[in-house]
């Protein structure tokens, strides 16, 4: 195909897509697959067959359906993991997790009436417990200061000042700072070795716990922050993909990562407006080019990702921090969304703090209690309880959220 053919803006979005997807959350992602058991070379091969997983998933969706249709890894979901302790059975357990939540993913794109299900979650309860799950990560910069003020200022400063003139690469620059401090301050304790692609295979187990306190927070952190936004963000932009199959297919690429680490594979959401948006080029047919050059530069990233992975093994606390840097953003949007709405503000504080808290009962996480004790106060409320705390009149009808809730309408910042 001649130069002249190609759309070059379609060609620039994508590219920036996939600069801007992975260097602003790889480092949740590995702190989220370490936080689960994951050894060093596990977490390497995670990410690697994410990367890969969700480029190919890329290419193949916008080359089929002829749409910019971005993939990313689950942020949220790996947020989530982060904030879990090791299940009792380690990493193998954590990859049964993972490849149930990718099984409820296909079931959520074939069986219209859970897809409904998950779409008819309140959207406060759904963004509270977003904003408990990454509320403790987004403590590390601080703690990154009080711990190595001098890189630690600098990765700040550096998300401040470049987000100030271009807020999408304010994240990314803090990254490449916190990679240049841990090259410039213990780069000579890499293994060379460390930096080739390993794949590692791993055979996953199960247990109930793990199921519920793992596979089912992470499938509905997943749908509800990532592929229910990123089909939104679609739309907004005059797409109208079938929502069933590219749910199918992000479960279906989760399933090809899961063996070899990988958390879970969806649709793109701020990435998703880069090469949706008017910045891919001004002939809305052409922009699926965006979607293709993404998914081709996610699998040149993968093929990095033991380098990567082993710069951050270095210093953790610097990459916490960038990581804590890429969910502030989501952390704020989330907090807005969940208190919108006064009649279910009490609910969604119960959410909010008991997923905070971090609890661990009968060995599930705290993301699925904060979930049931944030939906028993909502009903409470909605079959006529006065609310605790709550300045309303029991008489006050209490009108029912949307259906789409307010984290379908409007895509969460750092949900790539």
């Amino acid at each position: 195909m001649a130069m002249r053919a190609l759309p070059l803006p379609a060609i620039s979005a994508g590219l920036l897509a996939a600069f801007v997807g992975f260097t602003s959350s790889f480092s949740v992602v590995l702190g989220g697959l370490i936080g689960v058991g994951a050894t060093q070379v596990e977490a390497a091969s995670g990410l690697m067959a994410l990367s890969i997983a969700m480029g190919l998933c890329a290419i193949l969706l916008s080359l089929r359906h002829r749409m910019p249709i971005s993939v990313a890894w689950s942020t949220p979901g790996a947020a989530l993991l982060a904030g879990a302790a090791a299940p009792q059975g380690g990493f193998p357990t954590a990859v049964g997790a993972f490849l149930l939540a990718a099984l409820l993913v296909i079931l959520a794109g074939t069986l219209r009436p859970l897809g409904r299900l998950i779409a008819a979650i309140p959207g406060s309860i759904a963004n509270a417990m977003l904003a408990g799950i990454i509320f403790s990560l987004c403590l590390a910069p601080v703690k990154a200061i009080a711990s190595e003020p001098l890189p630690g200022l600098a990765i700040a400063a550096t998300w401040m000042l470049v987000g100030r003139v271009r807020r999408l690469l304010a994240v990314p620059a803090a990254a490449l700072v916190a990679i240049a401090a841990i090259l410039a301050t213990k780069g000579g304790g890499i293994d060379p070795a460390s930096l080739l692609p390993r794949p590692v295979l791993i055979a996953p187990s199960f247990d109930w716990q793990s199921a519920i306190g793992i596979a089912l927070p992470l499938f509905l952190v997943t749908m509800a922050s990532q592929n229910i936004p990123g089909l939104t963000v679609l739309k907004v932009n005059g797409y109208q993909p079938p929502a069933g199959p590219l749910f199918t297919a992000t479960g279906l690429f989760s399933l090809l990562a899961v063996p070899f680490g990988g958390h879970a594979v969806n649709l793109a959401a701020i990435t998703a407006a880069i090469c949706a948006g008017e910045e891919a080029g001004p002939d809305p047919d052409r922009r699926w080019w965006a979607g293709v050059v993404s998914g081709v530069a996610y699998v040149i990233f993968g093929l990095g990702a033991g380098a990567v992975t082993a710069f951050a093994s270095l210093s953790p606390l610097l990459i916490e921090a960038a990581a804590g840097l890429a969910l502030i953003g989501a952390l704020t949007a989330s907090l807005q969304a969940a208190m919108a709405s006064a009649d279910e503000r009490n609910a969604a504080a119960v959410t909010f703090l008991t997923t905070a808290s971090g609890i661990a009962f009968l060995g599930i996480s705290a993301p699925f209690w904060g979930l049931l004790a944030g939906a028993a106060m909502l009903a409470l409320v909605r079959f006529g309880a006065p609310a605790i705390g709550s300045a309303q009149p029991a008489a006050t009808p209490v009108v029912r959220a949307p259906e789409t809730g307010p984290i379908e309408r409007r895509p969460l910042p750092g949900s790539l």
